[in-house]
């Protein structure tokens, strides 16, 4: 069942008892993240986190692609939100002010979706490029359709790789060192095969496959839900993976600052072909 709101890059419905599904509605841009989508969904994670009728929260999206990263056209200007991080100095000349941002709608975005307090599910179809893993991997369930692939191909940027970097925990370090290093994409049955996601299904079966694990899921108490999440989360904390991140941002940052210092923009633009032709295949 459909609800209306303020929302312009997403929709938010309830489409079986104790679900809340959040879906990525920008297809004519393969949903390209600008700010306003990130915000919006963040609204929306908040909204079904709050709401006492909801156990599982589903993160879906129109058309043929999943995402294909974050929209490097957007300069909607951070003062057009209510912003929710700490972080301020968002306008600082330098580094400074970029990276600040960075840390409040990639970074920050992706820890608090990582840890809220219900069951997430992500239904993948399609590409899934650079910044569009940013909407996979902070979620605790990946069903991907047979179509589905892989990438992040942002070391032609002259950067290490998308801001929020668990590649190594969703792919294993070795899988991870020849995903950046090459760039190429990575099919949904090698995804499975590494345990990065969780279960392969036709296109045509997704939603159903989806909503019919999410309404399962629905059942289970709660409290349950919630200890069993925050469970698995610690264990990953204490093998440092909020360590690992920062650690990686801060890398991911300074491959900006050369860039800057080097072409006078903060990717490397002989990248942008190579990356625009991946993608095509």
């Amino acid at each position: 069942m459909a609800e209306t709101s303020d929302f312009t890059r997403i929709r938010y419905d309830h489409p079986v008892d104790g679900v809340a599904r959040v879906t990525l509605a920008r297809p004519e841009a393969a949903n390209a993240q600008d700010r306003r989508m990130l915000y919006e969904l963040n609204d929306a994670f908040d909204r079904a986190s709050r709401d006492d009728d909801v156990r599982v929260i589903v993160l879906a999206a129109d058309g043929r692609h999943f995402s294909s990263g974050h929209d490097l056209r957007d300069t909607e200007p951070l003062t057009a939100f209510n912003t929710v991080g700490p972080y301020g100095t968002f306008d600082a000349p330098g580094q400074e002010g970029y990276m600040a941002a960075e840390q409040e709608y990639y970074l920050g975005f992706c820890w608090r979706w990582r840890n809220l307090p219900k069951p997430t599910i992500v239904a993948v179809q399609g590409k899934v490029i650079a910044g569009g893993l940013m909407l996979v991997w902070p979620f605790d369930i990946v069903i991907a359709a047979d179509d589905a692939s892989f990438a992040d191909p942002v070391v032609a940027f002259g950067v290490n790789g998308h801001e929020y970097f668990t590649h190594p925990f969703e792919v294993g370090s070795r899988k991870a060192k020849q995903m950046l290093f090459t760039g190429e994409a990575m099919s949904a049955a090698e995804a499975h095969r590494l345990g990065m996601v969780n279960e392969v299904v036709a296109r045509d079966d997704l939603e159903s496959f989806t909503l019919d694990m999410a309404g399962r899921i629905a059942q289970q108490p709660l409290m349950g839900l919630k200890l069993a999440k925050m469970s698995v989360n610690q264990a990953q904390e204490n093998m440092g993976m909020w360590n690992s991140i920062q650690a990686a941002f801060g890398l991911h940052h300074l491959g900006h600052s050369h860039n800057s210092q080097r072409f006078g923009m903060i990717v490397d633009p002989s990248g942008a072909e190579r990356i625009r032709a991946q993608a095509k295949r």
